[in-house]
């Protein structure tokens, strides 16, 4: 025993009789016991003493508000919107005191104070006031709900997206004071499109145009994105722009900072880190900052006084979001815009068949350049088809034919050239090359894969594969099927010895690269943007991109052709595409004849005809086969609605990646498509969502996933 321990047990100190009079003190004060506190025996606020939470509880039979007892102590911290603890789950029979007791304590928010309780029980009280700072607003509050009804989804989830996490650090620091509104801009490049200065006074004036704007090829597009968000500050109103990545964030970033000077907006990505981002979202909820621009999750931003809401490139795949209820950017900037009776702009160098809906349907009108422009801008497009490599030497000798290598020098001579490749690595798939059947794994029947020169293993079941035959004929030399981003880089490098390559793809991402000559072989969507834009491109494998099996595919190729080729200079400057691509194809037409506008208008007209979306609105539920057959005999959907299937889904190998929406390794799924006509779409979202509620109140069973407007159908 140690020389401090002795003093402790001395009575002279008074230590144990000193600790059994504070414990005894402590039993007998009427006052709350420590947190995490159950306020038994504590006065209630003697106004409003119900507060009514939504719980994070992210559970469809949950997705209700539950009300709660205001201790007095905690009357003025819990105002609406704040963030609250309290007990949820416990039983009716754990009372004492008139208070509900027990359960495990969970987050939530306050969204309403009420004098009464329509629950007649006894009521559990707050738990704590986690923080004052009110982040739920009312009309935040009530956008969530639209978009929880809107998926079938719960409004716990929603809140999930549209709130960040706490940072406490970031709260306690005040945000600066707001600016007052900038004079409207001058149209700049926006006077290249028919109704663009328009558009820009009317959101200067204080209106709210809707448009769907095809940008001209070229780097203005960031400026005029800026431009836009200038006149709608202009009117005292704010300004919320969604784009897809950070590389495009950064890029209006730049362009609002050039115009409106610092501190005139903030930026959210994710890039920025939890404190930077919260510290940014919290000055726009204090109305400090009135613009945003940022990704996905930007698009709960709570501006105030929300006069425009901008999303750009609509069609990429990172505005859907891949967290419960799964929400599309595009769609939740409408809803905003129809309930705030704001401004809406949907922007992009392609169109997405959605766009030319709302152009079709009168919701918004279309926003374009006139052929003379579009000419001047737009590269050059020239195209090799099956019979041209058939009848090229060099196309069969090697995987460039002849047209590609004369671009290819040609750009050399003035700047950067571009080589986009539909896969990334060495030599993504592989083929017998006496019989050409597909080259498998003997464990697993998985494609076989070269990311590397020399290596040689299974794409899913991760194998090494060192000494393979073909099962046909046995053979033992491959050939490549679909040639990988980096063999492209190694062949061009042994070609033009002289040139420095760079590749960018998922590994790498360049954002940009020097004017001066080289050649950037890049995957799609990661091509950098390069300083007076690329003397030339050449878009290989065009078959890979239009051959699968996905009713967006010609759509999703071209708007990636022509990403790459608005990258290019225009045929003013000498810019040349050449695509490898069968010509007398849609997509590929339309690429020649850069009109992407037409292109859509076609597969939205021939998408009426047969039913699909988005003329008609479509869930898929996924599950076991039974568990699908069962749940949709349960669910009272609309009269009109229509299943399809359902059919079984690929079977996830143990050990292969997988994607968002893929069944767990190993289980074979089935999916059934339901289709309804227009109009009916909410109703279909409520059957399943009661269904899906009544299913889990039950106790579940086997998984059943759910997804409205799922953006891959086959």
């Amino acid at each position: 025993m140690s020389s401090d321990d002795k003093r402790a047990e001395d009575p002279t100190d008074g230590g144990p009789e000193q600790l059994a009079l504070i414990r005894e003190s402590v039993r007998k004060a009427k006052v709350p016991r420590a947190k995490p506190r159950t306020w038994r025996g504590a006065a209630l606020a003697g106004e409003l003493p119900v507060a009514r939470v939504v719980v994070n509880k992210g559970v469809l039979h949950l997705d209700q508000f539950f009300d709660y007892a205001v201790p007095e102590e905690l009357d003025e911290a819990a105002q609406p919107g704040v963030r609250v603890r309290v007990r949820f789950g416990a039983g009716t029979h754990q009372v004492r005191g008139g208070r509900r007791e027990g359960g495990r304590l969970i987050d939530g928010f306050v969204v309403e104070r009420r004098a009464e309780s329509d629950y007649s029980g006894p009521l559990a009280a707050l738990a704590d006031v986690v923080s004052p700072e009110p982040v739920l607003s009312a009309e935040l509050l009530g956008l969530a709900r639209a978009v929880a009804d809107r998926y079938a989804g719960s409004l716990a989830d929603v809140l999930q997206l549209a709130v960040p996490p706490r940072n406490a650090r970031a709260e306690s620091k005040p945000s600066p004071e707001p600016s007052p509104p900038p004079a409207a801009p001058e149209a700049g490049t926006w006077e290249r499109y028919v109704n663009g200065p328009a558009f820009l006074t009317a959101l200067a004036g204080g209106a709210a145009p809707r448009a769907v704007w095809t940008a001209l090829p070229g780097p203005h597009w960031a400026d005029e994105l800026a431009r836009a968000v200038a006149a709608t500050l202009a009117s005292g109103r704010g300004a919320l722009v969604v784009v897809p990545d950070g590389r495009a964030a950064g890029r209006v970033d730049s362009a609002l900072t050039a115009l409106l000077g610092e501190g005139r907006h903030a930026l959210l990505t994710a890039e920025a880190g939890p404190e930077k981002r919260y510290r940014e979202w919290l000055a726009v909820r204090r109305g400090a900052v009135r613009a945003v621009v940022g990704t996905r999750a930007a698009m709960f931003a709570p501006v105030r006084d929300l006069g425009l809401v901008v999303i750009w490139d609509d069609g990429d795949g990172s505005h859907s979001e891949q967290h419960a209820p799964q929400p599309h950017a595009r769609e939740v900037l409408l809803l905003r815009a129809a309930h705030d009776k704001c401004g809406f702009l949907l922007g992009g160098t392609s169109c997405t068949v959605e766009a030319a809906q709302l152009v079709g349907t009168g919701w918004a009108l279309p926003l374009v350049a006139g052929r003379e422009q579009v000419r001047t801008a737009a590269p050059l497009v020239r195209t090799i088809g099956d019979g041209e490599l058939a009848r090229d030497e060099a196309a069969r000798a090697a995987r460039l034919p002849s047209l590609a290598w004369q671009a290819v020098r040609e750009g050399l001579r003035t700047g950067p050239v571009l080589v986009q490749v539909p896969r990334r690595g060495y030599v993504p798939r592989l083929a017998c090359e006496r019989c050409r059947a597909p080259a498998r794994c003997r464990h697993c029947a998985g494609p076989l894969e070269a990311p590397r020169e020399g290596e040689l293993h299974c794409a899913w079941c991760g194998r090494d594969e060192p000494a393979w035959h073909c099962a046909e004929c046995g053979n033992t030399r491959l050939r490549a099927r679909i040639v990988g981003a980096r063999r492209t880089a190694e062949e061009l490098g042994r070609a033009f010895p002289a040139v420095p390559v760079r590749t960018s793809g998922r590994d790498h991402v360049l954002d940009s690269v020097p004017g001066r000559p080289a050649l950037v072989v890049s995957t799609p969507g990661a091509e950098p943007v390069a300083e007076g834009g690329y003397a030339a491109a050449l878009l290989l494998d065009g078959w890979a991109m239009l051959g699968r099996p996905d009713l967006r595919a010609g759509e999703e190729a071209l708007r990636r052709w022509i990403h790459a080729g608005s990258l290019v200079r225009g045929q003013s400057e000498g810019g040349t595409v050449v695509v490898v691509a069968e010509p007398t194809l849609r997509p590929v037409q339309a690429l020649v004849r850069w009109d992407p506008v037409g292109h859509a208008q076609r597969e939205l007209a021939e998408r009426a005809e047969l039913g699909f979306p988005p003329v008609s609105r479509m869930a898929a539920v996924l599950g076991r086969g039974e568990t699908v057959a069962a749940f949709l005999a349960a669910a009272e959907l609309p009269d009109a609605a229509e299943v399809l299937g359902p059919v079984p889904m690929p079977v996830t190998e143990p050990g292969r990646a997988r994607r968002a929406g893929d069944p767990p390794a190993g289980e074979r799924w089935e999916r059934a498509l339901v289709r309804v006509p227009p109009g009916s779409g909410a109703a279909l979202a409520g059957a399943l969502k009661r269904a899906q509620a009544a299913r889990l109140a039950r106790g579940g069973g086997d998984a059943v996933r759910v997804r409205i407007d799922p953006p891959d159908i086959g």
